[in-house]
């Protein structure tokens, strides 16, 4: 005990020496060998070196206590948790991380130059005779989490990701971080290259704030460096799913909300579930950022806001969708690509729209799940083409599903008329929307299919149905659109579209569900031009939508096709 004791604290005495004798200009060449002149320069305008930290094991308080004071420092506020070094050793050392209590004290430093700095000393109690001497031993060896930081000065998000842009320049790695909630920073861990000569080689940035998106890139990056871990998150994706269709599911986000904490107690009655269970489920849905936890209970995000039945836009049915019949289908993924057969007629011996015509519950789930991507609308009623539209010109939605579409249209433009196509059953539910907004008087509702596309509209709109279908009834979808266009009449196709360049996207990823579950696809721009063309239609331009979707204007090419 008194031997790992006093290495402790000689490491400790260590990296008090070390904050004094350095400074910003000085330590940033050191860990970043060729950083010099101008980026240089702006690196110190823009952040300043804060603190050395590293990780002591002394077996109780009153050891770490001493520790400190032979080190001639002064610890002048309680201990905060460290959420982020607590969650490193437990995946590094494969060890719940509720099982490890590491504390964090910030003790100040004061420096020749007339600067205050601190030392962060993390804790990690290790009694004689623990379980934890093997992970103390490992890392008193590596020194995994001693490392030197800068904080950003004003963490703008502009500036933030430039300084991790500068690092990356010269030769710095990302290698972890994370939020703590309990004092509201972000944490950039980065490695310096082989090359540093400043005794450490795990830098931090620090940005007060909250920074996640940002970060949620830098840790991409981080566990691509890290084949083995990326490819264990990559297959937890199915744990993700089924947390998230078992929140909504069990109504706990509808038992929360977002200005008040709910503690566990109150939460496991009002939603009749096993406490510690329940508990269990709150601590990943509070990794993924859909739940908060602070002394008072949890309270949902932004986004776990988004589950809750009665909030705007609403991704309540997605959820109950993917974590369900979809996440069913998907188990036949295989069978799909050995065979070019739908996993999901396979699983529910039905084809996707007569499965969900037989149940009117799925139906109404299914309808539901759609209107849950609207925001992929709001910029759509102010295309040009509709702008554009002369007073009392019919807009017609083609398989207009529950009117979330053409509500929006007939909202922006009072001047407009509206007509819905659809099956029998969601004719109903598209008349309940426009209704209860005030548009039926401006709206005609046909129950129909493709070959009943109404003819003499101004503009058309098909919204999300030429990915459900394979190029032959594509084209035969469009030719009954063609037939029923007049020459001056316009037609607005909402898709998410392909990259030509193989750049993430959502399309790519809608395209292996369409497969699987439709026997569709997803298509690129010039795929559609090709099948636009073949239809006697002609695309006019393509141009983006959120949630990774674009609007293709299209025309047709001459005389309505016989």
């Amino acid at each position: 005990m008194i031997t790992t004791l006093s290495c402790d604290t000689s490491r400790l005495r260590a990296a008090v020496d070390f904050v004094k004798e350095q400074d910003t200009a000085t330590l940033l060449p050191l860990l970043l060998p060729g950083l010099d002149g101008p980026e240089l320069r702006a690196l110190v305008e823009r952040c300043d070196f804060s603190h050395a930290a590293l990780l002591v094991f002394p077996p109780d308080e009153a050891a770490l206590h001493t520790m400190i004071t032979d080190c001639g420092l002064v610890v002048e506020a309680p201990p905060q948790p460290s959420v982020i070094v607590r969650e490193r050793l437990a995946v590094r050392h494969q060890r719940r991380a509720e099982d490890l209590t590491v504390e964090i004290l910030r003790p100040a430093v004061d420096c020749p130059d007339g600067t205050r700095r601190m030392v962060e000393v993390f804790t990690l109690a290790v009694p004689p005779g623990s379980s934890l001497d093997t992970l103390a031993t490992h890392e008193r060896d590596q020194q995994h989490e001693a490392h030197v930081a800068f904080e950003v000065r004003a963490a703008d998000p502009l500036v933030l990701r430039g300084l991790c842009a500068a690092l990356g320049r010269y030769g710095a790695t990302p290698d972890g971080g994370g939020y703590n909630p309990h004092e509201n920073g972000t944490v950039f861990y980065f490695t310096a290259p082989p090359e540093a000569k400043a005794g450490y080689r795990r830098v931090e940035l620090y940005a007060p704030g909250d920074h996640r998106d940002l970060l949620a890139a830098h840790l991409d990056e981080h566990r691509r460096r890290q084949p083995a871990e990326s490819l264990l998150r990559l297959l937890t994706g199915a744990w993700t799913t089924q947390a998230l269709a078992a929140f909504a599911r069990l109504e706990v986000a509808d038992a929360m909300d977002a200005q008040r904490s709910v503690t566990l107690a109150e939460l496991a009655r009002d939603v009749d579930a096993c406490e510690p269970n329940l508990a269990t489920l709150l601590r990943y849905l509070t990794m993924l950022g859909v739940v908060s936890e602070n002394g008072d209970g949890y309270r949902l995000t932004q986004t776990g806001e988004l589950l809750r039945r009665d909030s705007e836009g609403s991704m309540r049915a997605l959820a109950l969708m993917y974590g369900g019949v979809f996440y069913e289908s998907f188990a036949g993924l295989d069978h799909t690509v050995r065979t070019g057969q739908v996993a999901f007629e396979q699983r529910f011996h039905a084809n996707h729209f007569d499965h969900f015509a037989r149940d009117p519950r799925l139906a109404e789930l299914f309808d539901q799940s759609m209107a849950a991507g609207s925001r992929m609308f709001d910029p759509l009623p102010a295309h040009p083409v509709l702008a554009a539209a002369a007073d009392g010109a019919t807009v017609v939605d083609i398989a207009g599903g529950n009117g979330e579409l053409l509500c929006r249209i007939l909202s922006a433009h009072p001047r407009l008329q509206g007509l819905l196509l659809e099956r029998p059953h969601t004719v109903e539910a598209a008349r309940r929307l426009l209704d209860a907004a005030g548009h039926t008087q401006r709206c005609t509702f046909r129950a129909g299919d493709f070959a009943d596309v109404p003819a003499g509209g101004e503009v058309y709109v098909l919204s999300r149905v030429l990915h459900d279908w394979d190029d032959e009834r594509c084209i035969e979808i469009l030719r009954h659109c063609a037939r029923a266009m007049p020459a001056t009449a316009d037609l607005l196709v909402v898709e998410r579209v392909l990259p030509a360049d193989g750049s993430a996207s959502l399309a790519t990823a809608w395209d292996l569900h369409m497969m699987c579950n439709v026997g569709g696809r997803e298509r690129r721009a010039d795929h559609y031009a090709r099948l636009f063309a073949d239809a006697g239609l002609t695309l006019v331009d393509v141009a983006p939508l959120p949630l990774d979707g674009s609007v293709l204007h299209v025309r047709r090419t001459g005389p309505s096709p016989t």
